[in-house]
C-alpha cells in the first residue's frame, strides 16, 4: 500500500517505537505536511560514537535543529534521516529568517529555497535550487537522490518533480516577506547585487542594456554583500560508525537577483562528507562556491590534517582573494575532533554528542 520508495517503519528496518521517536524529533508540522517521511537504512547499524555538528547556534533555532538530528540518529535513524530531521526542523523554525520560507525575497519579491544532502560512504547526493511553493527543500533534495539519477534540479523543474512525488505545495512568501520586499522597493532597491549597469546604485531594475562590455571586475568589494543576517545557512554534518553524511538548507541572500542559486546546493561548497570526515559552510556563497571550501577541508582531514588546520586552510584562499568577504566553516573528523573558523563574521557552531548540545565560538582566520 506504499508508494514506491515511501516505505513504512517495518520496510525501512526501523521499529515502530524508534520511528515514533524520530517523528517526534521532526515536530508536529511534519505529520500534517503530507510529505514523504524520513526513512532508515535497511539492516542494523552498529552502535558507537554518534556526533552531529552544525553551523550557527540558538535555542529554538540552529542548536535545536542539531539536537533533534542527534536524537533521530540515536533513535536508530540513518545518517541521512538525521540530516533531513535537522534541516527540516530549521526550515520549520525559519532559523534566523535565513532558512525556510517567509524571508529573504528576491528582486521580484519571491522567496526561493536551496538545499542539498550528500552521503559520504556512497557518494550519493541530491540537491535543489531556486525552489518556490514548497517549504521543505531538504526533503525534495533527498527525493532527487532517491528517485532520479540527477544530482541537482532547479526552478520549475524541481517544483514539478516535487509535485509529482506528492510533496505538499505551500506558499514560500508571507506577509512579512512581502513587506520586506516593498520596503526594499521604496528604498530604490538598495542595496542590491547588480553591478556595472547604469542606475544599479540608485534605482530599481530593470536597467538599460550595457553599451559596452564591462571591464574585468577584479577583486570585488564584498563589504555589505554578505552580513551574517543576509547569508546564514544551516550546514550539518552527521557521523556514525559507518561514516559521515551532510546537508545544507537556506533561503539564500536577501534581495538576491531572481534566479540566483547560491553555494548551498553545490556539492563540495555547501558541504562535503566521506567515510572519515565532513565539513559544512555558511556565508557569502557567491564567493565561497568558487573555492569549494567544504571539499578542500574534508580532503585535508582525510589526509590526516586536524580539523582546525583543515578548516583554516580551506578558508585561507578565499580570504586572500576577497579580504572583505564574510563566511564560516565547520569541520569534524572520525575521532570526533571538531573546529569552526570564520572570516569577518561573528560565528558560533553547535555540537551534539548526546541530547545536550554544546555551543562553541568559531576561530577567526
Amino acid at each position: 500500500g506504499h508508494a514506491p520508495g515511501f516505505v513504512g517503519s517495518e520496510q525501512a528496518g526501523m521499529g515502530p517505537a524508534l520511528l515514533a521517536v524520530a517523528l517526534l524529533a521532526l515536530g508536529p508540522a511534519v505529520a500534517a505536511a503530507g510529505d514523504p517521511s524520513p526513512r532508515a537504512e535497511e539492516g542494523e547499524r552498529r552502535r558507537g560514537a554518534l556526533r552531529v555538528v552544525g553551523t550557527w547556534s540558538g535555542e529554538d533555532s540552529f542548536s535545536t535543529a542539531v539536537q533533534e538530528a542527534w536524537i533521530a540518529l540515536a533513535a536508530g535513524g540513518s545518517r541521512l534521516d538525521a540530516v533531513e530531521v535537522g534541516c527540516r526542523r530549521c526550515e520549520s523554525l525559519q532559523c534566523d529568517s535565513s532558512v525556510g520560507y517567509g524571508a529573504h525575497p528576491d528582486t521580484l519579491g519571491h522567496v526561493s529555497l536551496d538545499a542539498m544532502m550528500l552521503d559520504g560512504p556512497t557518494a550519493a547526493a541530491g540537491a535543489v535550487g531556486a525552489v518556490r511553493g514548497f517549504r521543505h527543500p531538504i526533503s525534495i533534495a533527498r527525493a532527487v537522490m532517491d528517485y532520479s539519477s540527477h544530482t541537482l534540479l532547479v526552478g520549475t523543474g524541481a517544483e514539478e518533480f516535487a509535485a509529482m512525488l506528492g510533496f505538499e505545495s505551500l506558499p514560500t512568501e508571507t506577509a512579512s516577506s512581502l513587506q520586506d520586499y516593498e520596503a526594499w522597493i521604496n528604498a530604490a532597491c538598495q542595496p542590491n547585487y547588480y553591478q556595472n549597469l547604469d542606475g544599479d546604485t540608485s534605482s530599481c531594475p530593470p536597467y538599460p542594456p550595457p553599451t559596452a562590455r564591462a571591464t574585468a571586475p577584479g577583486r570585488e568589494d564584498r563589504t555589505g554583500a554578505a552580513s551574517a543576517a543576509s547569508h546564514d545557512t544551516l550546514g550539518i554534518v552527521v557521523q556514525d560508525d559507518d561514516g559521515f553524511s551532510c546537508g545544507v538548507t537556506t533561503n539564500g541572500a536577501n534581495h538576491k537577483v531572481a534566479g540566483r542559486v547560491g553555494d548551498a546546493p553545490i556539492v563540495g561548497s555547501g558541504c562535503y562528507a566521506t567515510n572519515t570526515s565532513g565539513a559544512a559552510a555558511t556565508g557569502d556563497g557567491d564567493v565561497m562556491m568558487r573555492f569549494l571550501p567544504a571539499l578542500r577541508a574534508t580532503l585535508l582531514m582525510d589526509a590526516g590534517v586536524a580539523p582546525s588546520t583543515a578548516c583554516a586552510a580551506a578558508m585561507a584562499p578565499i580570504a586572500s582573494a576577497f579580504p572583505t568577504f564574510s563566511g564560516a566553516l565547520v569541520c569534524l573528523n572520525e575521532r570526533g575532533d571538531h573546529a569552526g573558523v570564520e572570516h569577518n563574521m561573528g560565528f558560533s557552531y553547535t555540537l551534539a554528542t548526546s541530547p545536550k548540545v554544546e555551543v562553541i565560538a568559531g576561530t577567526p582566520v
